[in-house]
């Protein structure tokens, strides 16, 4: 007996969010008697027809396979037959993939640019925190989408947090940065592993140049600093004699000064003394002709000469100074490219290895995008 029954079956299915939204979801309709047995009613397994099925924009019908199944009970001696019909339905992703995966691929890359961004513009800061800020509007909206349950996490859900955590570390990244950057050069020295690791090591593998220079320092580099010249040189020449260090400074304009027992030249303008070495104070110079025996210089060469060496330690120090900062900057720049490089490379991977770890990523990405 044939008896056709239609009808609209509702049933509720446990959903696999595993691998959303590349996930593909599969519902048992099963159909049987609890009333009659297999000797009073048989049931025949028909293959589904799905021609009468209307397209939806979520989901794609795979197929509705069905098999027949008895089952025996210890009360009754017949078999009680059923047959069960899955239906296989796969996730459209290019809603998702348009609206959150995209989005969220950009704004990972544009965290990388905060290493790109100069650490004088004071943006590095803010870039970072808005990028983690724009993610964490996105992770809302994936958790509004999903359903609350605790079964197992969504694969759009991982990518999110490590792309979250991709983002906070860079942010650290980029205050050590800018700690280095804005060192005070009255400060700290730089310590002898950071001197060789970044500034050598690293710069090398890196093919980054100092500032100034037209070659890249080999690795193995370790020669100290050349100590800076003053921005006003003085002509000075020493010879040696027996009674001392003759110093011969080029002062110009100084006819006014007379000394009648200084050597003086009008072509060159040479005033020539001698430099007496005393183990307290500062060298003296004194007029030639005279000993160490003489009991002081003239009041206006002597403060002069005060002047003259003030100034250049003024200029020597302030080199110094930028040399110090220039040495901060460099280092700052090499942990700037280096993690540039370091985060590319693991962003890459991440989003590789998180996104094609669902089992048909590439059959969703030829349908949804490609068709």
């Amino acid at each position: 007996m044939f008896l056709p029954t239609p009808g609209i079956f509702k049933s509720t299915c446990s959903i696999d969010v595993r691998w959303f939204p590349f996930d593909v979801q599969r519902c048992d309709l099963k159909f049987g008697s609890w009333t009659y047995g297999g000797w009073s009613l048989d049931l025949k397994m028909v293959e589904a027809d799905i021609t009468g099925y209307i397209a939806n924009g979520e989901w794609d019908l795979v197929g509705v396979p069905g098999r027949k199944d008895e089952r025996f009970y210890d009360c009754c001696e017949e078999p009680y037959p059923d047959v069960t019909f899955t239906v296989v339905m796969r996730r459209r992703t290019l809603y998702y993939g348009l609206n959150l995966l995209i989005p969220c691929v950009l704004i990972s890359t544009l965290a990388l640019l905060v290493f790109l961004l100069p650490a004088d513009s004071g943006e590095k800061i803010s870039l970072g925190i808005t990028v983690l800020l724009s993610l964490t509007v996105f992770m809302l909206l994936v958790a509004e989408i999903m359903p609350a349950t605790s079964d197992s996490v969504p694969l759009i859900a991982q990518y999110f947090a490590t792309t979250m955590v991709i983002v906070g570390l860079s942010v650290i990244a980029t205050v050590i940065v800018l700690q280095y950057h804005h060192h005070d050069p009255d400060g700290a020295k730089m310590p002898k592993w950071t001197r060789v690791i970044l500034l050598n090591w690293c710069a090398w593998f890196l093919r980054m140049k100092r500032p100034g220079e037209e070659r890249v320092r080999s690795a193995c580099h370790n020669k100290a600093p050349r100590n800076s010249l003053t921005s006003m040189e003085l002509n000075a020449s020493t010879s040696q004699s027996n009674n001392g260090n003759l110093l011969c400074v080029g002062v110009r304009g100084l006819e006014s000064l007379h000394y009648s027992t200084v050597a003086t030249s009008a072509e060159s303008g040479v005033l020539c003394g001698q430099l007496v070495g005393r183990a307290d104070e500062e060298d003296i110079l004194l007029p030639a002709g005279q000993g160490p025996s003489a009991s002081c210089l003239e009041p206006e060469m002597a403060k002069i000469l005060d002047e003259v060496r003030y100034i250049a330690k003024r200029f020597r120090n302030q080199d110094e100074g930028e040399s110090v900062c220039n040495e901060w900057k460099f280092a700052a720049a090499v942990i700037d490219r280096l993690c540039l490089m370091a985060f590319s490379l693991f962003t890459i991977l991440c989003t590789i290895g998180i996104l094609m770890s669902a089992p048909n990523f590439v059959e969703a990405i030829s349908k949804d995008f490609f068709n």
